[in-house]
């Protein structure tokens, strides 16, 4: 798919679901910043977890979102797309992205999606976790948010001249040579331990 720097992919002929899809990056970011704190002063607050505790689960929680970025990235956003059902939802979580890579308003899925899916991790790790749930998930939606500040970052501005430019590299390369490498946008981590890091990032 050849990227288009001009312009924005038409998702639905609904307009109000087509207006759902597209969110200014700040709103996203605020959201699941509000909603960590909240979820840590919570915890910590309310006796589920102490102070330490949540400092520790919280990275880990981290760690664990830059696994689920990787590998949502890998297997979902680039699915096979063998039927037309899969290329239709492909283009819609993913597609429409490398098509228009410089839409501003579509680099963060919509926030009501983004909070279902939140809720529905908190859940699931709360069967895991338990009351340390708190941090794990605060950690996460740090993670989440810290990658939807890189990602605004590497498509609406020129190489950042400090610790991003090689995540700007990495994912140029992604959208521009190699889309089947430099999956890991906030963190090239899983990259290297899978395999799929750009070669041309590694000299």
């Amino acid at each position: 798919m050849k990227p288009n720097h001009k312009g924005s992919a038409q998702l639905f002929k609904n307009p109000i679901l087509e207006k759902m899809t597209r969110t200014h990056i700040a709103v996203p970011i605020t959201i699941f910043l509000v909603i960590a704190t909240g979820l840590i002063y919570y915890g910590i607050t309310h006796g589920f977890i102490s102070i330490f505790e949540a400092i520790g689960f919280f990275f880990l929680g981290w760690f664990i979102f830059t696994l689920l970025e990787y590998l949502a990235h890998r297997y979902v956003f680039h699915m096979d797309t063998d039927t037309p059902l899969k290329a239709r939802l492909q283009y819609l979580f993913h597609g429409n992205h490398h098509e228009y890579p410089k839409d501003k308003k579509r680099l963060a899925m919509p926030p009501v999606v983004s909070i279902l899916y939140a809720s529905a991790f908190f859940f699931i790790f709360k069967v895991i976790f338990g009351t340390f749930v708190f941090g794990v998930v605060a950690g996460m939606l740090f993670g989440y948010a810290m990658y939807l500040l890189v990602h605004y970052v590497v498509h609406a501005y020129p190489p950042p001249k400090n610790f991003l430019k090689q995540l700007w590299i990495n994912h140029s390369i992604h959208h521009y040579k190699d889309p089947e490498a430099a999956f890991g946008v906030s963190m090239p981590l899983w990259d290297y331990i899978l395999g799929t890091m750009p070669k041309r990032a590694n000299k």
